[in-house]
C-alpha cells in the first residue's frame, strides 16, 4: 500500500488499539461464500470457506548471483504479470496477491467444479513458465522453475490497516492458506517431487478427468502432477520448437 505520511498521534493510537482489542467476538460472521470487499469496515469480519493457489519460484535467492537489476526486473515482471493475468481471467478469484516472487489467489469454489476451474489456472502457470523459459533462453536469460500449491479449508477474512489513512488490505487468516502456502514450499524440489500438489480435498473433489492427472504423493501427503495445457503446449511446440 502506498504510504500516506499522515502525522503518528500516540495518543490516538493508543485508542485505537483498544477499539480493536475490544471488538465482539460477534461481528466476525460464519458465511458460506467470499462476501463483496465493501462489506468489510474495521469492525467486523467473516469465516468463509475458500481455496488458495500459491505459485512460487524456486532457488529465487540465487538469481541475483546471474543477472543483475534490470535482467532481475524483467525476470519478475514477465512471470508476475503473467501469473496474475492466468488468475484475473478466472472470475471465482477474488483476491490476488503478491509477496517477493510469490502469487497467490484466493477463490470462491462452493460448488466442486470451481475447484475444477482453479486446478486449470494451475496448470495454465505451469505451461505459461515453460514458454516463458523458452523467451529466457533467447536472450540468454536463467530459466526458472515454479512450485504450485493448492488447498481448500476455512478462512478468516479481514480489513486491516489504519483507520482514516486510506490505507488498507484485505487480509486472510486460516488453514487454508497454510496449507496451500507449504504445499506450494514443497512442490518441485527433489526428483520425485513433481511441479503441482494439491491437498487431499481438493484431489478427491476433482472431476474423474482431472484426478487422472494427478498422483498420491505419500511423502508429503497430498497429490501432484506435471500437468499443462493442450492449447498451450500446442502453441510452445508450433512455434517455440
Amino acid at each position: 500500500m502506498e504510504t500516506k505520511h499522515k502525522y503518528y498521534d500516540h495518543e490516538e493510537s493508543f485508542k485505537r488499539i483498544d477499539e480493536i482489542l475490544d471488538e465482539s467476538d460477534s461481528s466476525f460472521l460464519e458465511v458460506d461464500e467470499i462476501p463483496p470487499r465493501d462489506k468489510l469496515t474495521y469492525k467486523n469480519g467473516f469465516y468463509v470457506n475458500c481455496s488458495a493457489l500459491f505459485v512460487d519460484i524456486r532457488g529465487s535467492s540465487k538469481l541475483p548471483e546471474k543477472h543483475k537489476r534490470p535482467t532481475l526486473a524483467k525476470i519478475y515482471r514477465s512471470y508476475i504479470s503473467e501469473c496474475v493475468a492466468i488468475m484475473n481471467g478466472n472470475t471465482d478469484c477474488s483476491e490476488i496477491m503478491i509477496t517477493g516472487d510469490c502469487v497467490s489467489g484466493i477463490y470462491n469454489t462452493p460448488q466442486p467444479s470451481q475447484l475444477d476451474d482453479m486446478f486449470a489456472n494451475a496448470f495454465k502457470i505451469n505451461s505459461m513458465v515453460i514458454v516463458l523459459n523458452h523467451k529466457f533462453q533467447k536472450r540468454n536469460i536463467t530459466e526458472i522453475e515454479v512450485g504450485i500449491g493448492m488447498a481448500y479449508g476455512r478462512a478468516l477474512m479481514i480489513k486491516s490497516g489504519y483507520k482514516g489513512s486510506g490505507l488498507n488490505e484485505i487480509v486472510w487468516m486460516g488453514d487454508v492458506v497454510n496449507e496451500a502456502s507449504n504445499l506450494c514450499g514443497k512442490a518441485n524440489k527433489g526428483l520425485s517431487n513433481k511441479v503441482i500438489f494439491t491437498s487431499n480435498f481438493i484431489y478427491e473433489n476433482l472431476n474423474e478427468n482431472n484426478k487422472n492427472f494427478l498422483k498420491k504423493n505419500y511423502e508429503h501427503d497430498c497429490y501432484h502432477g506435471d500437468i499443462i495445457n493442450t492449447n498451450m503446449q500446442k502453441w510452445y511446440e508450433d512455434n517455440c520448437k
